[in-house]
């Protein structure tokens, strides 16, 4: 039985068609860890603190609680020492993707 050449070349076609898409998801992931990165120095790796930490741990908490936190501290309406200052540099945007980025992480 002859195959047609056609078909060799559907999964090339099809890879190279879905690519833009892969490429456009992990460059959003990148992205998107690169800002949960600028948490790090206090918050720990992927939201974890050590132990003993007195800061929070952002990994597996909630997203909706996140998000509403982060807002609380740009209206300055949770008392911080510096998250009101930090707060202010992130748009909705960006906070929805650092919520959800956090909340994925075990903790």
């Amino acid at each position: 039985m002859r195959i047609p050449r056609l078909s060799g070349l559907t999964l090339p076609l099809l890879c190279l068609a879905l690519s833009p898409l892969a490429q456009a998801q992990t460059q959003e992931a990148l992205y998107t860890k690169s800002l949960a990165a600028t948490c790090a120095n206090c918050h720990g790796t992927n939201g974890k603190v050590v132990e003993g930490s007195t800061v929070t741990s952002l990994a597996g908490l909630d997203k909706g609680y996140i998000v509403a936190q982060m807002n609380a501290f740009k209206a300055g309406a949770r008392p911080a020492t510096v998250m009101h200052q930090i707060s202010k540099g992130f748009n909705d945007a960006q906070i929805e993707s650092l919520a959800g980025y956090f909340a994925a992480q075990k903790k």
